[in-house]
């Protein structure tokens, strides 16, 4: 074989760096030490990006597309371009440390970035068309010692510098390439790991490398594609390794290149990224554009040199939004946000600047814009124009003529309007809006047609308030300001002269108005206006406000409820007297029969009875059945109904609304079952049955009663809990018996009326129930002992044990431990639940059982414990139980003695004594 060339004079470089090394050993240090600083720390994680960079020079050096394929066949990782192979400049580059073949715009040609092979192997080829060179840790170290050079001890071994010696090698690169880096991999790399991460990076080396045409990892590949479009902006597409396309609008100013990313085909701001100069640096950035720049970095290429000019990268960018599509120009306003670096900073203030006093906006387009711009690209400087946010195209054209530029419909989406805002925009409200409107002279229908545009963006209480000063027309031909103080009578079948309110002329009637505060003219609106309450007290008996309420209350749809001010109308009462309309009745009400003699009531005339419709007297306060009280946000027991006081203590919280029947202290103790009826009849006062919680339901149940009994103590019909215990209510069809359910006794709540009859029930043989009804009425007591005044109660004179038989209180035990049931008799139990069975034994005044029988366990049993023994492991398994502690006794008989208040001894299937657990056990099949 012949001698292998040596076209780059390597043995003259090596006897170079030989020489300097043994007159100098601190150069031999110092090139250690910065070759292993820039491999660990400068360009670590950059081994894709550095080749790719060179790759990309060579290329453009020497004017073809540029292709990179990554190969790993075995241990060798192969990375080949095509391009300018390899020269004697490069070799120097290569081999200095300190010097680089990179020139004009070259950005990676060799120099120190080639370190970054090191991250993978300490063998590397490079092979080239024109020569090939090796470099080697353990050649380094041989030849070293073969020139009697020492080496420094902290550097004997893999410390000494790779690439400061190279060696020709006859090696060529991978067919149809020009170059290759062939890196055997270290011991300690994950090549998979190595390959999936470049993998990663091959979408952003096509973006910042224009040099670079694809990228082939193994079997699939990567590409890049440009279409020009007009005004310098272009269109690049990345393929990426898995076949799926990635799109960017890019333009070039003097100093950068700008991607915006596109997609579904519109552009979108891009997430944080950081400076590519051209490619990934340090230097975070929150630019909704990538910048590929061309400024000064330090060596290691992750960080600005001091002192770099970063806000004249701005430069152009005011015209790469104007090169875009309308539609896509907002997308260039860097976003609201903290910069995340110094450089993002300057970057950010100098692009909104480029922004906001430039022409690049699109404006409607109208005779005041004057710039020079084709009609149908109006633009405008954002600090010289305002926005409508929504505006729709006709509005934004109306506006336009008298507010000056105004931003496009299109652009005038609230989703565009903090982005707008950073370049001064001047967003104009529906305040100033409605401001100009109270100068306007329309037609009645030109001011529902201004409605009808405005109406979509009154979204919210803001919006709507924003608009309180807007213009209304009336019937009158006045234009008065502010929908809120106007109404609609267009509801109204018959035209009524009502002195409280101002109507809205019909053919402006939009219900924009109603949404700003207008009150719509139907009837229980006009009913319950402010200003006729104010009328109401200032003249109550007046005949023409009279017929004016009556008349619209005679329009109300059925079971509407209006407030209680209104009862203050006064109506003449069948003796001649003026009386308020809530202390009257009408003539045959069946009210008058459920109430006590003495009621405050008086009867209507029958002449006005007849006038007007029952149906309106009523709404208005006039009695026919029970009157229901209402009230919004109230705050507090002032609605002057019988011990309301005491029901409003015990809620939680303020309800957020109020209703009530009043009048139920005025019924007669005899007509409780007809006042029953009366308040199923009526749909109001059903629906309050009903409420539980309400002040309704709440005194029905404590003061109403059926005979001498209270309803709180009848049990509803669905209810199985006190079935046997308490009766049912007497008298009432299954449908009202349940729609009376919520003034009835309640399983969940038991008060101290219930408990009293519950325990006068339990004590009374003759009521018969199961036995779990009898455990869960006791828990149920129990359970409600700290709420009960057990003063008021009293002790019962006699107690349901579990098996149903009524038993003296000194014979009864209370069961709380579980274990004790399995030996006592159940006619001497009485059982609620474990928890509270102190607080039953206390309600009942009974001794609770394990404090009156006291239990010794015979015989010793075989001591284990749970883990040990197959049965204590079942057992926990069968009832569920977590690892239990403590000891296991097994008994063959487990038999336990009594003593105390009961005296026997019997068998139990198992017993605990402290935290000893006895057990019998079972037979063992055969």
């Amino acid at each position: 074989m012949g001698e292998t060339q040596d076209p780059f004079g390597t043995s003259e470089l090596r006897a170079g760096v030989l020489t300097a090394w043994r007159n100098s050993p601190t150069r031999l240090r110092e090139d250690a030490a910065t070759e292993a600083d820039l491999a660990a720390a400068g360009y670590r994680d950059r081994l894709l990006t550095e080749l790719a960079q060179n790759a990309a020079d060579a290329a453009v050096k020497a004017g073809v597309a540029g292709r990179i394929s990554v190969r790993l066949r075995g241990r060798a990782l192969h990375v080949a371009n095509t391009g300018a192979p390899l020269d004697l400049s490069g070799v120097h580059a290569l081999t200095a440390l300190r010097a680089s073949g990179k020139t004009g715009t070259a950005v990676g040609r060799f120099g120190v970035g080639f370190t970054a092979v090191l991250s993978a192997g300490e063998e590397i080829e490079f092979r080239s068309t024109t020569g090939s060179l090796r470099f080697s840790r353990a050649q380094t170290r041989a030849e070293l010692r073969e020139h009697g050079i020492e080496i420094p001890a902290d550097l004997d071994g893999a410390g000494v510098p790779v690439l400061r010696l190279a060696w020709a090698v006859a090696a060529a690169p991978e067919e149809g390439f020009d170059s290759e880096i062939v890196v055997w991999l270290r011991a300690d790399v994950d090549a998979a790991a190595l390959l999936a991460a470049m993998r990663a990076e091959t979408t952003d080396l096509l973006l910042e490398l224009p040099g670079l045409h694809s990228i082939r990892i193994e079997n699939d590949e990567a590409w890049r594609a440009v279409d020009d479009h007009a005004g310098g902006l272009r269109q690049v597409c990345v393929t990426d390794l898995s076949g799926t396309d990635h799109r960017w609008w890019e333009y070039t100013t003097e100093r950068a290149r700008w991607l915006l990313p596109l997609h579904d085909g519109h552009a979108a701001p891009a997430p944080a990224d950081v400076l590519r100069a051209p490619t990934r640096t340090d230097e975070e950035l929150s630019l909704p554009a990538l910048v590929i720049a061309d400024i000064a970095l330090q060596p290691d290429r992750r960080r600005l040199m001091p002192g770099a000019r970063v806000a004249e990268l701005a430069a152009g960018y005011a015209d790469f939004a104007r090169a875009l599509p309308p539609a896509d120009r907002p997308a260039l306003i860097p976003a609201p946000g903290f910069a995340r670096s110094e450089a993002d900073g300057v970057l950010r203030e100098a692009l909104v600047a480029q922004l906001r006093d430039r022409p690049w906006l699109p404006v409607v387009a109208t005779a005041d814009v004057t710039d020079d711009a084709a009609s149908d690209d109006a633009v405008a400087a954002p600090v010289r124009a305002s926005v409508f946010l929504g505006a729709t195209a006709d509005l934004a054209a109306m506006l336009a003529e008298f507010l000056g530029p105004l931003v496009v419909a299109e652009l005038s989406g609230r989703s565009t309007a903090e982005l707008l805002a950073v370049v001064d925009v001047h967003r104009i409200g529906l305040a100033r809006i409605a401001e100009l409107t109270g100068s306007v002279s329309r037609p009645p229908e030109w001011w529902y047609s201004l409605y009808d545009a405005l109406e979509p963006f009154v979204s919210d209480p803001l919006a709507a308030e924003e608009l309180g000063a807007l213009a209304v027309p009336l019937s009158d031909g006045r234009l008065v300001t502010g929908p809120r103080t106007v109404v609609f009578d267009d509801r109204l079948d018959d035209v009524v002269a009502v002195p409280w309110a101002r109507l809205v002329h019909p053919e402006a009637a939009h219900e924009l108005l109603a949404r700003l505060g207008a009150r719509q003219a139907d009837v229980s609106d006009l009913l319950t206006d402010p200003a006729l309450r104010a009328e109401l007290d200032h003249r109550p008996d007046d005949e023409e406000l009279r017929d004016a309420v009556l008349t619209l209350a005679a329009h109300l749809p059925p079971d509407t409820t209006l407030p209680t001010w209104l009862g203050t109308l006064e109506l003449p009462d069948d003796t001649g007297d003026s009386r308020p309309a809530d202390e009257l009745l009408l003539p045959d009400a069946p009210l008058a029969g459920v109430l006590i003699a003495d009621s405050p009531f008086g009867t209507l005339d029958a002449e006005v009875a007849q006038r007007h419709s029952a149906a309106a007297l009523r709404a208005i306060g006039v009695g026919w059945g029970f009157t229901v009280v209402t009230e919004t946000d109230p705050t507090g027991p002032d609605h002057d109904l019988d011990d309301e006081d005491r029901w409003w203590q015990g809620l939680p919280e303020d309800p957020p609304g109020f209703a009530a029947v009043r009048d139920l202290d005025l019924v007669d103790d005899e007509a409780w079952p007809q006042a029953l009826r009366l308040l199923l009849s009526e749909p109001a006062t059903r629906r309050l049955l009903a409420d539980r919680d309400g002040y309704t339901a709440w005194w029905l149940r404590r003061h109403a009663h059926i005979g001498d009994r209270p309803l709180g103590v009848f049990r509803a019909g669905s209810d199985p809990v006190f079935a046997g215990l308490l009766p049912e209510l007497p008298g009432f069809s299954e449908v009202d018996s349940a729609a009376l359910a919520a003034v009835l006794a309640d399983p969940a709540t038991i008060t101290g009326q219930l408990a009293v009859a519950l325990l006068e029930a339990l004590a009374d043989p003759a009521r018969t129930t199961s036995p779990e009804a009898v455990s869960q009425i006791h828990r149920r007591l129990a359970a409600a002992v700290p709420q009960l005044d057990l003063d008021e109660i009293g002790v019962p004179e006699r107690v349901r044990a579990l098996s149903g038989v009524v038993i003296d209180p000194e014979r009864a035990l209370v069961l709380d431990r579980p274990w004790l049931g399995l030996a006592l008799p159940p006619d001497r139990l009485v059982a609620g639940d474990i928890e509270h069975a102190a607080d039953l034994a206390t309600l009942l005044d009974v001794s609770a059982a394990s404090e009156a029988v006291h239990a010794e366990v015979l015989g010793p049993g075989q001591r284990t414990d749970w883990a040990a023994e197959p049965l204590g492991v079942l057992l926990r398994l069968q009832f569920g139980l977590p690892p239990l502690t403590g000891e296991l006794v097994l008994h063959d008989r487990l038999e336990v003695r009594l003593t105390g208040a009961y005296e026997a001894t019997v068998a139990v299937p198992w017993w605990r004594e402290g935290d000893t657990t006895h057990v019998q056990r079972q037979p063992i099949p055969r």
